[in-house]
Parts: structure tokens; sequence; C-alpha cells
């Protein structure tokens, strides 16, 4: 399975396990400036951006690691342009990771609500 692939099947099994529960998925792929976040969905009051990571095995470790503050402030940016561009500032928002392992063919996921906020000192 080529990266790209693994990177599609990973959204779509981060997709059906926040469907699960209970979040409403609003929009996949959503592309402002030179990036993009993979799934924006309702849960409750929240709008919620969501990175989803997938690894096929232990090669690169864990997948969150890959979100790093470099990416964060890509993915505030991105979002930023969303609630611009649908008139939403002033909306409840948080960022979550899902990450996405195959061992031995089957998926494991690990969902992250709150990963990272608009307001991380850190980044």
């Amino acid at each position: 399975m080529s990266s790209t692939s693994i990177g599609r099947e990973g959204e779509k099994i981060a997709g059906e396990l926040l469907r699960s529960k209970g979040f409403e998925i609003i929009e996949t792929n959503f592309h402002f400036g030179h990036g993009e976040i993979d799934i924006i969905a309702r849960d409750g009051e929240y709008l919620v951006f969501c990175e989803v990571k997938a690894r096929r095995g232990e090669r690169f470790g864990d997948p969150v690691l890959a979100i790093t503050p470099a990416k964060q402030r890509q993915l505030r940016k991105i979002a930023e342009g969303y609630l611009y561009r649908h008139n939403l500032f002033g909306t409840p928002c948080r960022f979550d990771v899902v990450t996405v392992r195959w061992n031995r063919d089957r998926p494991e996921c690990r969902h992250i609500p709150n990963a990272f906020t608009f307001f991380d000192d850190a980044t």
C-alpha cells in the first residue's frame, strides 16, 4: 500500500471512528493556502478540526509525533481560513488528532481530543 493510499484509508477509518462517537462530519480535505485539514466536524457545540496521521508498522514511530509545532501553526492558519470563509468567528473550536496504525493488516486507532489549541504558547 502506498503512503497516499495509507493516508486516505486512515482518513476514512478516522471519519468512521468520529461518526461512531456522535460527530457530524462537515467537510473532508479542506484546502486553504498551501495546506489542508483532513476532517472538519461538529461535536456538540464545538467545531472540530481533525488531523489524521496514519502509519503502517513501527518504522516511523508514533504517528502523533508528526504533529510538530510547525504543523500545528499550519493547521491553525488553515482553520482560521475556514472560519473566515464561512463567517464562523466566535464558534467554539478545538483541534483533535486521530492516529491510525496498521499492525498485521488491522488498524489501531487513537482519538486525542483537544490535542492542541489556537493559543498554545509553546508553538
